[in-house]
């Protein structure tokens, strides 16, 4: 019951149109949600706030039309969702990050496992033919399906332009993906060691590695990054970040520092989000932690910068940020996703992994669209000892 007062105040002042099951409308006109099984809904979020929003969701027990148009509506509002007095309480009704997910180094193993071991065949559906699952950079909008392998080489080159990337470079990647920048940093002429604790996509980045003949300049290592060894002229690590942890962001930082050769650069691209949000979110555990990314946070500009310089001698040289490009990116591989759910069941994931996928997929558009999460692209420097 509190629940449900709670859920019909906010929703009578948003710009959206809440039709719940019996006729009854809420909102001030917009993007269509239909509640489909009312007291269901309201148990869900009573009893695990947004965590059961979006179980419910998955559920089937309310719908919308156009998703990607209510979560942004509900994006741009979300620092106003819950009433001021009951986010002073919200230590006490959140629910807590479970220890068992803390990015110890046993315990990043599990959570990156939880997400990138899937399925390469999964991924392999919904992403281009690089195989890139980050944001990429486009030339203009709306984008369509065939430029975004292009757009993610050009992402991939104006990083590896960051980080001085060329002939000879001893390159440390931090996080692999399954293998598409170290390909084109080698393609470069430079040396690359690869870091990944996926064992899925180790296994076909090293294939990718050999047919593109390129064994002799790309490693691809199963290691944790506080685990790296050696000296580097540049680093690079793309949307890896997110899954250190704010309690290993000073290591995951240190580390850098530690890595690079005096006078060494490092590129790295970094989703973010306001740094009240983060503040406010960073012990809750969260739908998308449950549920896609056991151990994830995402950081605020100001929480990395702030890391940067309490915690090395880097010094943050540029950063750019593109947040409607992911936008784009996240619109094509949904669209994907959905154009070919079949081929996904067909790989054994059933009606309620998809409609979580597809709920991930435009809840994190959404967070784009709405301004409420940006992505960056930072280079640090490390400079040269004095004379």
């Amino acid at each position: 019951a509190v629940a449900a007062a709670v859920v019909r105040h906010a929703l009578r002042r948003l710009p959206l149109r809440v039709r719940l099951a019996g006729g009854e409308t809420l909102g001030l006109g917009g993007p269509l949600i239909e509640i489909r099984d009312p007291d269901a809904f309201h148990a869900r979020v009573g009893t695990g706030g947004l965590i059961g929003f979006g179980e419910s969701y998955m559920a089937g027990e309310w719908e919308a039309p156009d998703l990607v148009g209510a979560l942004t509506v509900l994006a741009a509002h979300a620092a106003e969702l819950v009433p001021a007095p009951l986010q002073r309480l919200r230590g006490l009704w959140a629910p807590r990050q479970p220890a068992a997910r803390r990015n110890t180094a046993d315990g990043a193993r599990d959570n990156i496992s939880h997400h990138y071991d899937l399925s390469n065949d999964l991924f392999a559906l919904f992403l281009d033919a690089t195989l890139t699952y980050s944001a990429a950079v486009f030339r203009g909008f709306p984008a369509e399906w065939s430029l975004l392998a292009a757009a993610q080489h050009r992402k991939i080159d104006r990083l590896l332009d960051l980080a001085a990337v060329g002939e000879g470079t001893r390159l440390l990647e931090i996080g692999t993906g399954w293998g598409e920048l170290a390909l084109r940093a080698a393609a470069r002429g430079a040396h690359v060691t690869s870091l990944t604790l996926s064992r899925e996509q180790r296994d076909l980045a090293l294939r990718r590695v050999r047919e593109a003949g390129l064994g002799d300049r790309v490693t691809v290592e199963l290691r944790d990054y506080r685990e790296a060894h050696g000296t580097y002229d540049a680093i690079v690590s793309v949307e890896m970040i997110e899954a250190v942890g704010a309690e290993f962001w000073p290591v995951y930082f240190r580390t850098l520092e530690a890595r690079l050769a005096p006078g060494g650069r490092a590129a790295l691209q970094a989703i973010t989000m306001p740094h009240d949000r983060m503040l406010a979110a960073r012990d809750t555990h969260t739908w998308i932690q449950k549920y896609v990314f056991p151990g994830g946070l995402l950081p605020s500009a100001e929480a990395v910068e702030q890391t940067v310089r309490e915690h090395t001698g880097l010094a943050v040289a540029r950063r750019d940020s593109f947040g409607v490009h992911y936008a784009e990116t996240l619109r094509l591989w949904r669209e994907r996703f959905t154009d070919r759910a079949d081929e996904v069941a067909a790989l054994g994931f059933d009606a309620v992994f998809r409609r979580l996928w597809t709920f991930y997929l435009a809840y994190s558009e959404a967070g784009f669209r709405s301004g409420y999460l940006d992505v960056q692209q930072y280079l640090l420097t490390k400079e040269n000892p004095a004379p």
